[in-house]
């Protein structure tokens, strides 16, 4: 019912306005790996940044990665500025739900999160320009652009299907972090390392 039915991506004039600054709670520590959320991350770590169809199984998928120092589930790609998990359902925010990957890259590797992001959910499904469950890869480097592009094209080569995966640099998409209640979501099923 909320739904917005554009095939285009809105613009700040059709989105919801938003706020300055963070309005929702997120806690400090990770409920499964203990580690702080929002930072500060150790020296030297790096963040992938993917935008899944469903944070909740999205960012429990990395909790056992190798070199996985901390996940966060949060809002990417859209045009709302720190907008809340309800504004995000409408459609009217422009984000996807997204989770952030903080990482040790002498552990594991960009190229092997790839993996696992592509493994967790299926690319060929298109959604629309504004939907919260869309598939994208938010790259924070030329480096992570490249390698995202060259594993989408790999997989694309094996499907032989159309991927709908969108590749954006972060920069041009801020990440927000989502409410307490949405990180972790799935804590509650697994037991704590």
């Amino acid at each position: 019912m909320f739904k917005n039915r554009n095939s285009t991506k809105l613009t700040a004039d059709e989105a919801l306005p938003g706020r300055a600054e963070l309005s929702v709670v997120v806690p400090e520590r990770h409920a499964i790996l203990g580690t702080a959320l929002l930072g500060p991350y150790p020296e030297g770590y790096e963040i992938a940044e993917f935008g899944v169809d469903c944070y909740w199984s999205g960012e429990a998928a990395f909790w056992d990665a190798p070199g996985v120092w901390t996940t966060v589930a949060g809002y990417q790609g859209g045009v709302t500025p720190f907008p809340t998990p309800v504004e995000v359902l409408t459609d009217r925010t422009g984000h996807t739900e997204s989770v952030r990957v903080v990482f040790d890259p002498r552990v594991t590797s960009y190229e092997a999160l790839l993996e696992i992001f592509w493994e967790r959910h299926d690319p060929t499904r298109p959604f629309g320009p504004n939907s919260q469950a869309r598939s994208s890869i938010f790259t924070r480097s030329l480096a992570q652009q490249a390698a995202a592009e060259a594993s989408r094209e790999a997989l694309q080569q094996r499907l032989r299907r159309p991927i709908a995966t969108e590749i954006v640099p972060a920069q041009e998409y801020p990440f927000y972090p989502s409410d307490a209640y949405n990180q972790q979501y799935l804590a509650g099923s697994r037991a704590r390392r």
